[in-house]
């Protein structure tokens, strides 16, 4: 298979295209915290929910959220300026998915601990 042909494939793989939707170290974090939460929630609150994230980290991810339909972004029109975010609709069809993770995550922790200790 020609190199275009392989790049093409590994491009339409569902698990590549889903890990560039959630890349990142606080990206899962985030949006599994938006999904409990599912209620609006201002910048600071989100950030002490899954800190230690930085406030530059923070924003960068939940603008790439928002371009891909998965936070919405309220701006109110007071001074000082309140913004609150929430996961939309598309955002919470990875609750799911997001629990089976972390579900998986909390069986298995040991097994992973164990292995990393024997290798």
């Amino acid at each position: 298979m020609p190199i275009d042909d392989a790049t093409h494939a590994v491009a339409r793989c569902p698990m590549v295209r889903f890990v560039d939707l959630v890349s990142g170290k606080w990206a899962i974090p985030i949006l599994y915290r938006l999904i409990l939460i599912d209620a609006p929630v201002r910048f600071g609150e989100l950030q002490r929910a899954v800190a230690p994230i930085t406030q530059k980290e923070l924003t960068r991810q939940l603008r790439a959220f928002e371009q891909r339909g998965l936070v919405h972004r309220k701006v109110y029109a007071e001074v000082p300026p309140r913004v609150e975010y929430h996961v939309t609709p598309l955002g919470k069809t990875l609750r799911k998915p997001l629990a089976s993770l972390a579900a998986w995550m909390e069986t298995h922790a040991g097994d992973l601990e164990d292995a990393k200790d024997t290798a």
